[in-house]
């Protein structure tokens, strides 16, 4: 990432106050994970548009790929609790120009998408991980 676009998000960070310059990094980091998992990569600019609850289950996988059954922790660090949290974030962003929204996106698409015990629950992600990997007998 570019210095400018940086130095943009710190000062927004910082200008905010709620939640660290980590945690709007992290949010443009999960977009393109949730725009490559949905298979929008080769698209139009215009088209590879996310909504707010699948960008919020990109956040969380995205999440429990990188920080493990350390999310929590990093997500409260950042002063993220909530879902409706990285619909902040991202309206911080897009008041800023720093993302783009369309005009059906609203604050309320983030608000109670999930239960953060229950999403970000690393035992529950990973039993079912092992369910899904397991040989199916023949």
């Amino acid at each position: 990432m570019e210095d400018g676009f940086l130095q943009d998000i710190e000062a927004l960070a910082e200008r905010d106050g709620r939640f660290s310059g980590a945690a709007y990094l992290f949010v443009y980091d999960a977009l393109q994970h949730t725009v490559e998992k949905l298979g929008k990569v080769s698209m139009p600019r215009e088209q590879r548009h996310v909504s707010g609850r699948d960008l919020l289950y990109g956040i969380s996988e995205h999440a429990l790929d990188q920080f493990g059954p350390l999310t929590r922790t990093v997500f409260d660090h950042w002063g993220i609790r909530a879902t409706r949290d990285f619909g902040e974030i991202v309206f911080n962003l897009v008041n800023d120009n720093l993302m783009t929204t369309t005009e059906d996106d609203r604050i309320e698409d983030f608000i109670d998408v999930f239960n953060f015990d229950e999403e970000l629950d690393w035992k529950r992600r990973c039993s079912e991980f092992r369910r899904s990997t397991t040989p199916t007998p023949k």
